[in-house]
């Protein structure tokens, strides 16, 4: 009896045009998928790990542009700890970034930086394009030692990226005078300045330019020393104030666990330091993980692609409703056969199971043709967009706008089990009603012509 269930399923595959139908539509579905999810999970997860590496493990940070005070001290109790792997002051601040004679300013955030402690924390050192190789002179201009220098994000350099999103870069850093301006705040958080001269000026020189491949870091940042920045923000002074450290774990401390020591390390020392001066600062401190702390530029994505998920969903809707017009069709047009199995005693479950048979066959075939189509499409798919581009100018994403190298493509075979096994079931539950349908009739009725 199964096989006779089984010919009869492969005699419907193979005899009718429509299976065939239910069979490119269950492949085309399946190759939709399979290509827009490794792109889109790629793109995601590059970009979280993009701002993995730029920021460490976890973050003590405030959001208030004064700082909190005693970051050095708790910096020194952070080094004791064997969990740790580095730890890295920051300032941060805002200011106006312009150069002598010029008529444009721009708005810009200005990072202070230790960089013997901040290529520890994080993997800035990857970021630079002269200076990977000794990351602890970026702020020596290469092409006079002796000048104060800075490190631009890389959008901000004019005319740099090209349409096919390549970087020009000369053998040396470009003798650039910028200006960099900002108001100093004293721990209250009023200008530290009265009268005309409210803002703190700097000269500084180009020394390197940071690419991190995140656009709203790469196109606003300008990095100065540690020091530098804090005069330039007013945070020195006799009770220096910082932004915020940013921490690296050792590799055998899970995030979640070291974040939590830190936290801890973090409440002691806040309440050892609730009588000092300045100490209601240190309630505004969170101690984050990476994640939280990137939560606002990593949100969207997630939610872009937690929107296609749910665009799948209906498209794996409508491959079920396609499923059941197929299914419905066959069983309308093969009342004979089913009453003639019915008249030799199949019963109604060994009518189900044989429709389900075709069900599987449907979407083993369809599944596994949009599963190595979708493979082989993404295995080339970079090879066919430099194609498009050379030959007409054409690119998915605009390198100039968009920080994307490469097209994500690598393929993860766990996603593609459970592509193939939605597929399968959305079969399965395409041709369950039609099947049920065809068991309970009698085979009386069914061998009568016409239709179910």
């Amino acid at each position: 009896m199964i096989m006779i269930q089984w010919i009869l399923a492969i005699r419907y595959l193979w005899k009718r045009r429509i299976s065939l139908l239910a069979v490119a539509s269950v492949a085309l579905c399946v190759f939709i998928v399979v290509v827009v999810m490794t792109v889109m999970n790629g793109l995601v997860e590059e970009f979280r790990g993009k701002n993995h590496r730029f920021v460490g493990d976890c973050v003590v940070s405030t959001e208030s542009l004064v700082g909190f005070v005693y970051a050095d001290e708790f910096l020194a109790i952070l080094d004791r700890q064997d969990f740790i792997a580095g730890a890295s002051p920051v300032i941060r601040g805002y200011g106006l970034l312009t150069q002598p004679g010029a008529e444009w300013n721009m708005g810009v955030e200005i990072w202070g930086l230790n960089l013997a402690r901040h290529i520890q924390a994080t993997d800035f050192a990857q970021t630079l394009y002269y200076h990977p190789q000794n990351p602890t002179t970026a702020f020596v201009p290469s092409y006079n030692p002796s000048l104060p220098g800075c490190i631009l994000g890389i959008d901000m350099m004019p005319d740099r990226r090209n349409q096919d999103g390549t970087y020009y870069h000369p053998p040396q850093p470009r003798q650039y005078e910028l200006i960099v301006s900002g108001f100093p705040l004293t721990p209250k958080g009023g200008l530290a300045r009265i009268g005309t001269d409210l803002v703190n000026t700097l000269h500084v020189y180009l020394s390197d330019d940071s690419h991190s491949g995140l656009v709203k870091i790469d196109g606003r940042v300008v990095y100065l020393p540690f020091d530098t920045a804090r005069e330039l923000f007013g945070m020195a002074g006799s009770i220096p104030r910082s932004s915020a450290i940013h921490i690296r774990f050792r590799p055998s401390v899970g995030l979640e666990a070291g974040c939590e020591r830190v936290g801890r390390l973090w409440n002691e020392f806040k309440q050892s330091c609730r009588d000092r001066e300045y100490a209601d600062l240190l309630g505004e401190v969170r101690v984050q993980s990476w994640i939280e702390n990137r939560r606002g530029a990593i949100a969207p994505m997630e939610k872009e692609q937690t929107m296609m998920i749910f665009l799948f969903l209906m498209l794996g809707v409508i491959t079920v409703f396609i499923i059941f017009v197929v299914f419905y069709m066959i069983i309308s047009h093969k009342s004979k056969d089913i009453g003639v199995l019915r008249s030799v005693g199949v019963s109604p479950a060994g009518v189900v199971a044989m429709m389900l048979i075709f069900a599987s066959l449907v979407g083993l075939i369809g599944g596994g043709l949009g599963i190595a189509g979708g493979s082989v499409f993404l295995a080339r798919i970079n090879t066919l967009e430099d194609w498009l581009y050379e030959t007409r100018g054409w690119q998915v994403w605009n390198r100039s706008v968009y920080a994307i190298g490469e097209i994500p493509n690598q393929i993860h075979p766990p996603v593609l089990i459970v592509i193939g096994l939605s597929a399968l079931a959305a079969c399965w539950l395409g041709a369950l009603v039609p099947a049920f349908q065809a068991a309970r009739k009698r085979p009386v009725e069914a061998l009568q012509p016409g239709i179910l």
